[in-house]
């Protein structure tokens, strides 16, 4: 609370409760619901609005008075008050109001995929705002900023950050009784109902999909889609069938479930199992069932084996994508399974990246500075980027630098058409190295940062440690060797023992021969096991994504990591914590 605040009868001044600022983050702004006041809301996404004022057009900038278009996902909180979260809520009434007073006029494209929405925005160089809590548990929500170019990147954190701070001043200064909010920081109008719903933006995403595969089809597949709260499902279904599949609409939830595409847990895959068993005892034999997260940016691809569903992962989705759409440059950050760096992309894969979209979309306009011409990038998660436009049988599909979910799984469908396989024999096809992914949730990002500290060399330029016979070679960045002092040797000999005393051989693991502090601590094994620990960029979750020569292995490992009460992460936060 600054001084401003302080004084007498300002809005500051009369708040009931301790505000806590929206941290930005890879995905944009999110917290809890009973913290994600509307006024906070509105200053931040104001702040943001009258920061691309400032930016020229050919940097993302908006011009005042222009259109600048929302939409918002199935969460309760987006929309309305709810009264489990203290009554917090109508996030998107809230940017509408951010983005009437920054003088723009607010088009609200109603409940849409983030990837719609942004593709319609970005297709008339307009900004735009997606309120959403995406995989997140029910009691968070957030919001996402587009640039009339595409996502926020690092390069504007700052900036933004130091505007979000004088608008929080001019707000909080501002005398009650003219302030627009009362004590809890809600509107002192009270509910409003957003403007009517603009349909032109879900029209789009469809047309960009029935466009692009026209003259193919899909015709002979069976298909299942969990509905589940995807704000997507209605739009993912009509597009399969626009292209000619059979699509079964299962386990639709009026109550929000939250998926996260990269933690598929038992109790989900048996969900998902029971809708694929009553499908086809109604109707037949499924080909796939098919699915999305809440707002509809990272796919979930399940095929089907003798009666039994199986899981692809992200990155092995983002592979099969890759090579149907002829890239020629592929961007994917340090977390992608190492199955990339042996199959046919091997060649065209640029150097990885720290993990989050704005890495990734950095390094895909890298590549395209360097006259590549098909450009994509995935994510562990299996959101799939386009950094360029894609040209494929006569017919181009616009560059859409975002995630998307809708891409990748018509282009999986459509591989596997093609090459007239089953979708589990299609990604058999690929390098046999499989990843698996889990986190343990309501986990301090304090206690993960210590973690992640504990375990990583004090000289900030490396970025990886290579194990030699009688010797470690610290490498930077860009693969050059650095020279070290005893001090740093003698540090990193340490990490390395007390790693394989977590990491050990009675749990299968092997000797470490390589450890990469790119984003996290990514172990390497001698028997081709990998383990990848980060805290989660916005969330209390610390996450483990692990690599292994077999589904079976990538399984088990990450089981080892989140295992309560004494798994390998646990021990770890007893370690951190002695």
């Amino acid at each position: 609370m600054n001084a401003t605040s302080l004084i007498k009868d300002t809005l500051g001044s009369k708040l009931s409760y301790e505000p806590q600022e929206l941290k930005f983050g890879t995905s944009g702004r999110r917290g809890e619901v009973i913290h994600l006041t509307q006024l906070e809301v509105y200053l931040n996404a104001l702040a943001e609005l009258e920061y691309l004022q400032s930016l020229h057009l050919d940097e993302g900038g908006i011009i005042p008075g222009d259109e600048f278009f929302f939409g918002f996902d199935l969460r309760p909180s987006s929309s309305r008050y709810v009264a489990e979260h203290q009554g917090r809520g109508e996030l998107a009434q809230a940017i509408e109001k951010a983005v009437r007073d920054a003088g723009m006029k607010p088009v609200n494209l109603g409940q849409i995929p983030t990837p719609a929405l942004a593709f319609f925005a970005l297709s008339r160089g307009k900004g735009s705002i997606m309120v959403t809590g995406s995989h997140i548990p029910f009691d968070r929500n957030g919001y996402k900023t587009n640039t009339s170019r595409g996502e926020l990147l690092k390069k504007h954190e700052l900036p933004i950050g130091e505007k979000v701070g004088e608008v929080r001043q001019r707000l909080y200064g501002q005398a009650f009784a003219e302030s627009l909010f009362d004590g809890n920081g809600r509107f002192k109008s009270g509910h409003a109902e957003l403007q009517p719903v603009d349909n032109a933006g879900a029209a789009s995403y469809i047309r960009r999909y029935a466009d692009f595969f026209d003259g193919a089809s899909l015709a002979g597949l069976r298909l299942v889609v969990y509905q589940h709260s995807a704000v997507g499902r209605d739009l993912l279904v009509e597009i399969l069938r626009k292209l000619g599949a059979e699509v079964i609409a299962a386990g639709r939830s009026e109550t929000f479930i939250p998926i996260d595409t990269e933690n598929m847990d038992g109790e989900q895959l048996a969900t998902i199992q029971r809708l694929h068993d009553e499908a086809a005892a109604n109707c037949g034999k499924i080909d796939a069932i098919l699915s999305t997260d809440g707002d509809t940016d990272r796919p979930l691809i399940l095929g089907v084996d003798g009666g039994e569903v199986r899981f692809f992962g992200g990155d092995r989705v983002g592979m099969v994508t890759a090579e149907f759409l002829g890239a020629d440059a592929v961007v994917v950050p340090i977390s992608c399974n190492d199955a990339i760096d042996l199959g046919a992309l091997q060649d065209i894969t640029a150097a990885k990246t720290k993990i989050g979209s704005p890495f990734v979309i950095a390094g895909m306009e890298q590549a395209i500075a360097k006259g590549k011409r098909a450009v994509c990038g995935f994510e562990a998660n299996g959101g799939f980027l386009t950094g360029s436009d894609i040209v494929r049988n006569g017919k181009t599909l616009a560059a859409l630098p975002t995630r998307d979910a809708m891409l990748p799984i018509l282009a999986v469908l459509f591989a596997a058409k093609e090459k007239q396989l089953p979708l589990c024999q299609l990604f058999e096809l690929l390098p046999k190295r499989y990843s698996s992914a889990a986190l343990l949730k309501a986990f301090p990002r304090s206690i993960s940062q210590k973690i992640v500290n504990r375990f990583s060399p004090s000289d900030a330029r490396v970025t990886e440690v290579a194990i030699e016979p009688g010797a470690a070679a610290l490498l930077d960045e860009h693969g050059a060797k650095l020279n070290d002092s005893a001090a740093v040797r003698e540090s990193i000999e340490a990490t390395v023992v007390e790693l394989e005393d977590l990491f050990t051989q009675d749990l299968g693991f092997g000797s470490i021969i390589r450890i990469n502090y790119l984003d996290g601590v990514r172990i390497y094994f001698d028997n081709g096991d990998v383990a990848h620990l980060r805290p989660s960029g916005n969330a209390d979750e610390l996450r483990i994504y692990a690599v292994a020569d077999t589904q079976t292995r990538a399984n088990a490992i990450v089981k080892l990591a989140v295992a309560e009460p004494a798994g390998i992460f646990r021990r770890m936060e007893q370690r951190v914590n002695a």
